[in-house]
């Protein structure tokens, strides 16, 4: 079988979710990764063979969405390019983790693909929302992507086509201790916000994970490291907690090595305002943004006794592929009628 596989590089989470998946994947057939974005830190250790700049997300250094700098890295002349030229037609089987562009190409040529990743699991109305919901956001994660068939990943088993996270074989087999410091990842933030945000708890150790380190350094009590899987595993199996934006791998490995977790959606980010809604409602500490009352809400943090939330992940990537490779992929004329109904 041949397998294509479109990744979202928006990010590192799609992209440490496809280097988990893609030995067993490679049980089922040859896999070709399609690997779309240019807004990630991690670098994809495998058989990446097709790149597109696509559709990503940047951050400004206040929490929130840069929409001028994700603009002027949209090309829709080659976008449109890429979607006629995208060879989607000579694969047995199309994996599209959130991405825009093998979408398109699916439509365009009546190829059946399967929506394969933790956005797919949005399509499900048991999926969490936060109180207040977004239209635009609420399209963006259901419209985005189109395909007939979906399998997606959550905190919680929601819905039939649900399961749990995929976590790395580092995390699911590492043994977590308490070395007495706090992991911070809070990519759309600069160092400058988070030196001033951290260093206000001077008795509080902190390892600051930021894109715009390149070399190990400490400032007081902080020690900034650069973005690096290996780093980052190590520093959160051994860490007390961690603070983090409102993604998904990261509170998931997390929740995996019962580690507390105080987590901060991305300002204007409707999905990570629906995954802290379902962080909450599994009883995980969300702070709203970084405000005036930031530095009360961490210091209540780190001096609340409540045990942290935990759960074992560990059997997800089984589950998930004995029922994606269930799905009736080769029923042609069932699937050519889903996709004409999706125009």
């Amino acid at each position: 079988m041949k397998i294509f596989y479109a990744v979202q590089a928006t990010g590192n989470g799609h992209i440490s979710r496809a280097m988990s998946l893609l030995p067993h994947l490679q049980q089922y057939g040859t896999v070709d990764i399609f690997l779309s974005g240019s807004n990630a830190h991690l670098q994809l250790d495998g058989p990446v063979k097709f790149r597109s700049k696509g559709i990503s997300l940047f951050y400004n250094c206040n929490g929130g969405i840069d929409y001028w700098e994700m603009m002027k890295k949209i090309n829709p002349v080659s976008i449109k390019k890429e979607i006629r030229e995208l060879p989607v037609e000579k694969y047995d089987l199309v994996l599209n983790d959130f991405d825009y562009i093998t979408s398109a190409a699916c439509a365009r040529k009546k190829i059946p693909s399967i929506h394969f990743g933790h956005q797919a699991s949005f399509s499900s109305l048991q999926t969490p929302r936060p109180e207040k919901k977004s239209r635009t956001g609420e399209w963006i994660l259901t419209h985005f992507v189109k395909a007939p068939f979906q399998t997606g990943y959550h905190f919680e088993k929601y819905d039939s086509h649900i399961f749990q996270p995929v976590i790395k074989k580092e995390i699911v087999n590492a043994g977590p201790v308490d070395k007495n410091y706090i992991t911070i990842y809070l990519p759309s933030y600069c160092e400058a916000q988070l030196t001033a945000l951290f260093s206000r708890f001077p008795g509080q150790r902190f390892q600051v994970f930021s894109w715009e380190t390149r070399q190990i350094r400490s400032d007081r009590n902080l020690t900034f490291i650069p973005v690096n899987n290996a780093l980052f595993t190590e520093s959160l199996i051994n860490c007390t907690g961690i603070i983090c934006g409102g993604g998904f791998e990261t509170p998931a490995e997390a929740i995996h090595l019962g580690k507390k977790i105080l987590a901060i959606p991305i300002a204007g980010q409707y999905e990570q305002q629906c995954n802290t809604a379902a962080l909450r409602k599994m009883g995980v500490p969300v702070a709203a943004g970084i405000g005036p009352d930031f530095p009360q809400q961490v210091e209540a943090w780190l001096n609340n006794p409540q045990p942290a939330i935990q759960r074992d992940y560990s059997n997800s990537i089984t589950d998930s592929l004995d029922y994606l490779f269930s799905l009736p992929v080769k029923r042609t004329n069932l699937l050519l009628e889903h996709i004409s109904s999706l125009e």
